[in-house]
């Protein structure tokens, strides 16, 4: 697995690099192979907080996960505890359904390097557009883009449906449950 790791008002010292690599290559042993995967790592301090991001992009799923905490390291393992939910909640929701077809050891058998769709929510009180994304809408069902989602932590998703092909949204209602917004 290839490391991005990034500080934001502290330096990245060696031991902070080998310790978040250290931590975050134990999630290696889910995959059979890592050898293009990236995991982007953000270390930020703020007064006496450290936040740490782990960004993680593969092709079926965007592993996403924050922290914050006094303590950098602490921090890290709080991340690497939620990654490790978030891989085992994802895998076992697509063994259930996929259970009967043969596709399902592929989904986490290799890691490559592709974009996902991963919307960021943004709260803009202006009409001014900061930030432009662009993604590959990957064909899926509105279930799976509801997981997807919310593994992101997003209130949102725009999927591609993999039976219609047309671009759909799956959103989260203020009542807790989801929405679909369809397209012609």
């Amino acid at each position: 697995m290839n490391y991005n790791v990034r500080g934001e008002n502290i330096e990245v010292t060696p031991a902070i690099r080998e310790y978040v690599e250290r931590k975050i290559g134990k999630l290696e042993r889910y995959f059979s192979d890592t050898s293009n995967a990236d995991a982007h790592v953000n270390l930020k301090v703020n007064n006496s907080t450290s936040k740490v991001e782990v960004t993680i992009p593969m092709p079926n799923l965007v592993l996403r996960a924050e922290e914050a905490n006094a303590d950098m390291y602490a921090a890290i393992d709080l991340i690497v505890d939620k990654l490790e939910r978030q891989i085992r909640k994802h895998k076992t929701k697509v063994n259930r359904k996929f259970r009967a077809t043969a596709g399902t050891a592929e989904l986490f058998s290799t890691i490559e390097e592709s974009g996902t769709v991963a919307v960021e929510d943004e709260e803009d009180n202006e009409l001014e557009v900061v930030r432009n994304k662009r993604f590959d809408l990957k064909p899926m069902d509105s279930e799976e883009a509801i997981l997807q989602m919310n593994m992101l932590g997003h209130s949102f998703f725009v999927y591609t449906d993999t039976e219609t092909n047309a671009t759909n949204v799956v959103y989260r209602r203020r009542d807790g449950r989801y929405g679909l917004i369809e397209t012609k």
